[in-house]
C-alpha cells in the first residue's frame, strides 16, 4: 500500500510529480486528456475512482492524506471551471464533514492531513464549522494572489 493518499486529486495541479509512485491518487471522475480552453489542457486520471465521502481503503492505511475538495457551489454544468475544479452540491457542509471524517479514518495514528481550501465562494470559517469542533488545525498558511487559498495541517492523535 502506498503511504500517501490524495482523495480529490483532479488534474493533480499542485503536485510536482503527477505520477509520484508513493501517492494513491483518487477522484470521482475520469476526464481524458484534451484541450478545454484554447491552449489549455486537462486530464483527470486517478489511480482509484471513488467518492471522498466513502473511501475504499481500510482504517489507518496512510501516513499522509491530502484533501483538496471542490470549493465551488456555483459553476455552469458544462463550464471549464466545473471541469477543472469540480463542484459541490447544496449539501456541501455534510459532504465536507463526511469527507474529512473519511480522511481521518484512513489516516494512521500521528499521521498528517493537509487540507486546502479556496474562499472563492465559501468562507473558511464555514468549512471549519462543517468539519466539526473535534478537528482543529495545528497551523496554516494563506496564499494566492488575493490570499484566499488556505493550506491547513491537521494531525490524527490516538
Amino acid at each position: 500500500m502506498k503511504p500517501i493518499l490524495d482523495v480529490a486529486c483532479g488534474s493533480k495541479m499542485f503536485w510536482f510529480d503527477k505520477n509520484n509512485p508513493n501517492v494513491e491518487f483518487c477522484d470521482n471522475r475520469v476526464v481524458p486528456y484534451h484541450e478545454y480552453y484554447p491552449k489549455r489542457y486537462i486530464e483527470i486520471n486517478p489511480d482509484t475512482v471513488c467518492d471522498f465521502t466513502a473511501l475504499p481503503f481500510p482504517d489507518k492505511s496512510f501516513k499522509l492524506v491530502v484533501f483538496d475538495p471542490p470549493h465551488l457551489t456555483r459553476a455552469g454544468p458544462a463550464s471549464w471551471t466545473r471541469l477543472k475544479y469540480g463542484c459541490l452540491d447544496k449539501n456541501w457542509p455534510q459532504m465536507i464533514h463526511d469527507g474529512f471524517a473519511e480522511c481521518m479514518r484512513v489516516l494512521d495514528d500521528y499521521g498528517v492531513l493537509i487540507f486546502k481550501w479556496s474562499e472563492v465562494q465559501i468562507p473558511l470559517r464555514k468549512v471549519l464549522e462543517a468539519i466539526g469542533p473535534e478537528h482543529e488545525p495545528l497551523f496554516g498558511h494563506r496564499s494566492g494572489k488575493n490570499m484566499n487559498t488556505h493550506w491547513l495541517c491537521f494531525m490524527k492523535l490516538p
